[in-house]
């Protein structure tokens, strides 16, 4: 059996993370991130994107994998007893899965412990604050280096294939995403279109939440844990 799996805000947000929802309420409080996670606004005012940016980078530091994101570990290493596969393809620029123990995840929207060069278009591993100061590990470029997340206005990564995977699945399932950001949220039509069964696991009804077979509503903590011990493998 292959699973896909989508993973957005939700599944972290019991971590202490806070969505692009929450607005008005903490890091959102002091930052807009709609007008901040922009080429233009890197363009514009780079030290306040950094800024963000860096709080960010801090912030999920201090935080750790919860139970949804080792239910799914679990559920990985029981498909793979059985001679099948699991895939995460995640919206979250966070590093909750991999910390958690997934090994098959796919970074749609970056990843917030990366910078990328743009004068070398190269990546490498970031973990301290960044700044307009720093120096490209690669080709030694200054000044040119910022988070590898995809903005808006920017293409994903890996879509084409994160769709052939979903393609090919038995089963996709979309855990705490708000069906509104696209392309991710036009895999479920994707995975219908080809005969894959759907199923949503979510806090609450996700913008196209009608789209899939089968729904389970509450905290990440509870209804991910709970719908992995209930697949029968």
């Amino acid at each position: 059996m292959k699973i896909s799996v989508l993973t957005g805000a939700g599944i972290s947000a019991e971590s202490g993370l806070p969505t692009f929802r929450d607005k008005g309420e903490g890091l959102w409080a002091k930052f807009d991130p709609m007008e901040l996670a922009t080429p233009a606004a890197f363009k514009r005012q780079p030290e306040r994107v950094h800024e963000f940016y860096n709080l960010r980078r801090r912030m999920l530091q201090q935080v750790e994998a919860n139970a949804a994101h080792f239910a799914l570990v679990r559920l990985a290493e029981r498909l793979a007893k059985a001679g099948g596969e699991l895939t995460i393809i995640t919206q979250n620029v966070d590093d909750l899965h991999e910390r958690a123990g997934s090994s098959h995840v796919i970074h749609i929207h970056g990843e917030l412990m990366q910078v990328k060069c743009i004068a070398c278009d190269r990546v490498a591993v970031w973990t301290a604050d960044l700044g307009i100061q720093d120096v490209c590990p690669v080709c030694g470029e200054r000044g040119g280096l910022r988070p590898n997340v995809v903005w808006f206005g920017e293409m994903p990564y890996r879509m084409d294939e994160a769709s052939a995977i979903v393609a090919r699945s038995d089963l996709f399932v979309a855990i705490g995403t708000s069906g509104a950001v696209y392309p991710a949220a036009g895999l479920v039509e994707l995975a219908a279109g080809h005969g894959v069964r759907t199923c949503e696991l979510n806090l609450a009804p996700s913008d196209n939440c009608n789209a899939f077979d089968e729904a389970r509503y509450g905290r990440a903590t509870e209804i991910v844990p709970a719908w992995v011990d209930a697949i029968g493998l």
